[in-house]
This record gives C-alpha cells, sequence and structure tokens, in this order.
C-alpha cells in the first residue's frame, strides 16, 4: 500500500507532534498499514512501526534490529553534516545508540545504581526538593506557567542532585538540555541548527550546546576521578570496561543521556500530568479523593505524554514482522506514542483515565533498551504529587497551553493555569 505523501509528511513535521494532528495519521497507519513505509522528502526511506504489539516484538530482538549508526530519525542533509564534523562517527555516543555486546557492559555499569532499592536512599531529598516546588507554586499567587515555573527546574534539580552537580549551575543546565531537546522548536532553540533541525545545504550545523555540555562534563568527569564522592557522576567518572576505563566519547554519552533524557522526559510527563488533571476534573476529584491512585495515576500521564516519541532500528538481515517482509538495512521508526494509543490494547486509548489498569504502556521502551531510569522518574513524580495534590483545591486552564515542535522528544512547554491552594 502507498502512504500518500500528505501523510508521510505528517510523521516527519515536529509541528504536527506539537498540534497533536500526528495521531490521526498514526490512527491511520494502525488501521491501514501499521509497517507503512514513509518516502518523505530529505529523509531516507522509513517503516513506521504504529502498533504496540510490532513495537513490542522488534524491541525484544536486540541483535536483529539495531540502534547504530542512527538511533534517531534524521534528515538525509543532518545526517551527512554530523557525520563530516565528527569523522563517520555518532555525536554523541550513549547507550541510545549502541548495540549488543557493547550495550550489555556499559548498561551494567549504573544498573544497579538506578534499581528502587538504591534510588530509596534520596526519597528524603528528593521529597525536600519536591515541597520547595510546591511551596514555589503556592507562593505564585494561584496563577503560574507550571511547566517554566515547576516542571522543568524540578527533575532538573533531581538529576543534577544525583549526579552531584551545585544549584547555581542550573540555568546553564536548563538552557542546554532545552536546546539540545527542543533543537526543532523556535522557542526552544533560537539558533535552530542541531543536526535534526537542518533541512538544506545553505544550514550551517551548530554544535555550540553540545560542544559546551561536553566541556561542563570534562571538567566534572577530571574532578571526579581525582576525587570520587557517592554520587552517579563518580560512578561515571570511574567506571570500567573490560578493566579499561571508558574512553571519553562513551564517559560523555553516559553524563548526557542521564543529563538530558533525565530532564526532559520527565518534566514533559509531569506537565502532561497537570495538564491532564486540569482538562479532567473528575479524575482530578478523584485523585483528590483517593491519593492512592497517585502512582496510577503517574503511570497514565506517562502513557498520555509519551514524551520520546520514537526511537529507530535496522534491520540486520531479512526477516518478516506481522506478516511483513523486512529488507536487510531497512530503516524502522518505532512509534511509541502510536503504541500508546493502540485500540487492540487500551480500552478508550484518548482518554485520560487515571486508574486504568491494565496499563502496558510502552513509553520507556521495551526489550534490552527499556529505560534504566524509568523508576527514578516514576519516583521523582510520586513524591512530588503526594506533596501537591493534598494541597491543590483546585486547578483549570488559564490561557493556551502549547507542545513542543519535535519529532523526537516532546512534550507541554507552556501551561498556563489557575488554581486555589492550602
Amino acid at each position: 500500500m502507498t502512504i500518500s505523501p500528505e501523510l508521510a509528511a505528517k510523521i516527519v513535521d515536529p509541528k504536527a507532534y506539537a498540534d497533536g494532528t500526528v495521531y490521526e495519521a498514526y490512527r491511520w497507519l494502525r488501521a491501514n498499514d501499521p509497517l507503512g513505509r514513509i518516502e518523505a522528502a530529505g529523509y531516507d526511506p522509513f517503516r513506521a512501526v504504529t502498533r504496540h504489539a510490532d513495537i513490542m516484538e522488534i524491541s525484544r530482538q536486540n541483535e536483529l534490529f539495531h540502534n547504530g549508526p542512527q538511533a534517531v530519525l534524521n534528515t538525509q542533509v543532518g545526517i551527512r553534516k554530523s557525520l563530516e564534523f565528527t569523522g563517520g562517527k555518532p555525536l554523541v555516543l550513549s547507550l541510545v545508540q549502541m548495540d549488543p555486546p557493547m550495550h550489555g557492559k556499559y548498561r551494567a555499569l549504573t544498573s544497579a545504581w538506578f534499581q528502587p532499592g538504591n534510588l530509596k536512599k534520596l526519597e528524603w531529598r528528593i521529597r525536600e526538593l519536591a515541597k520547595a516546588a510546591v511551596d514555589r507554586m503556592f507562593d505564585s499567587g494561584g496563577r503560574c506557567d507550571f511547566v517554566n515555573e515547576i516542571a522543568l527546574h524540578y527533575p532538573l534539580l533531581v538529576i543534577m542532585e544525583i549526579l552531584g552537580l551545585p544549584e547555581t549551575d542550573e540555568p546553564l543546565m536548563l538552557k542546554l538540555t532545552q536546546e539540545m531537546f527542543g533543537a526543532t522548536d523556535p522557542e526552544l532553540n533560537e539558533r535552530g541548527n542541531s543536526s535534526l533541525a537542518i533541512k538544506d545545504e545553505s544550514q550551517q550545523l551548530d554544535m555550540t550546546s553540545l560542544m559546551e555540555m561536553m566541556s561542563y562534563f570534562n571538567a566534572l568527569t577530571e574532578k571526579r576521578r581525582a576525587n570520587p564522592t557517592d554520587d552517579l557522576a563518580s560512578v561515571i567518572a570511574n567506571a570500567r570496561i573490560d578493566g579499561e576505563p571508558l574512553d571519553p566519547m562513551s564517559t560523555m554519552g553516559y553524563y548526557i543521556i542521564t543529563a538530558t533524557a533525565g530532564h526532559d522526559t520527565t518534566s514533559s510527563s509531569t506537565g502532561g500530568a497537570l495538564w491532564a488533571l486540569a482538562e479532567n476534573p473528575a479524575e482530578f476529584a478523584m485523585l483528590k479523593a483517593n491519593p492512592g491512585l497517585i502512582p496510577s495515576m503517574i503511570d497514565e500521564a506517562i502513557r498520555w505524554t509519551t514524551p520520546v516519541k520514537h526511537f529507530m532500528r535496522r534491520a540486520e538481515r531479512e526477516c518478516e514482522v506481522a506478516g511483513q517482509k523486512l529488507h536487510k538495512d531497512e530503516w524502522l521508526m518505532l512509534c511509541y506514542a502510536s503504541g500508546n494509543r493502540d485500540e487492540a490494547v487500551f480500552d478508550d486509548p484518548n482518554n485520560f483515565i487515571i486508574d486504568r489498569k491494565p496499563n502496558r504502556h510502552i513509553a520507556f521502551g521495551y526489550g534490552g533498551h527499556l529505560c534504566l531510569g524509568q523508576w527514578l522518574a516514576k519516583m521523582e513524580m510520586r513524591i512530588l504529587f503526594e506533596e501537591l495534590i493534598p494541597r491543590l483545591q483546585s486547578v483549570e486552564l488559564d490561557g493556551e497551553p502549547a507542545m513542543s515542535q519535535a519529532v523526537f522528544v516532546n512534550g507541554p512547554k507552556r501551561l498556563p493555569i489557575r488554581f486555589t491552594m492550602t
């Protein structure tokens, strides 16, 4: 079946992720061509994998479907210019770009650190940060932009805490993480010339944000190697693979994926949760009456928002998925946000239901690349809403909210609300 140029364009258009029209394209693809071949101007052809079951099947076969060398959708020009800049290597070498057996070795370096039992020791400090965030909201006088005043800052401060970074560096870290993941949104990245934003030959690749982040973490590595502490930065700086220290690119990739992914995804889900509660007063009333539903509400907010919209995979050999033949080197876009609205898995998938059970969402991925930080993200959100919900008496929208324009990581960028608190 031929995918229309209009529908194919939706899948690669950052604006379609901001205005939500991409969900219409997903719905059509799930029903008519769930592994549809997308041919969009400026991009290499790829398959859009839109059904929950197919995303899971591909995700569990890490030997057959590889992440490298391009784990995120990019334009042909963007790919070429970034490879020219690095001499043929990935811009950032993190767990996201790694395949077996290297991926398993690098993942093992911090997997124990991110387990619930280890994270529990941080709960008291995270609760302090959550209380401070709720107090700031109260002090705003009943009106605020929840994203820019609360949701962006609280998860970033948590990530900085676990990395052992000084709170005074928050403005710099916020700027850098927003520019990296908001690359295609003109409001979030004024330069707009990261590889993901480049559409034609006239644009010059601007790696300023990446270079600033690398410089920052290079200095941190030197400090933690000279004087290790008990934070995650010390684990990364002093890690060894097969008895050898991590090379500079891998060390940097670990820092960057922790700082950026751990911040933007959690802030997006946090903003998405309050946006949905403001638009669904019955669900908010249910949560107020039964705060024990907070963990369930958080899972639903993560499904509802699905901040990481996709990752790419490449078939290592000819194979078959859902009765369709795939050729060697075919590029596949795992559309997590589509899988999380799949009617075959979720009843009433387009509604926000805080007590949804079961909730088999795949917002954290699946298989070998299941997000290492999922327990931290859910703990952060749980603690924040445990502090907020008892004090929040009412909440409603106070203007027009907005989502970011991004095909990769996308979430609320503006959420004006009016509320009452005790």
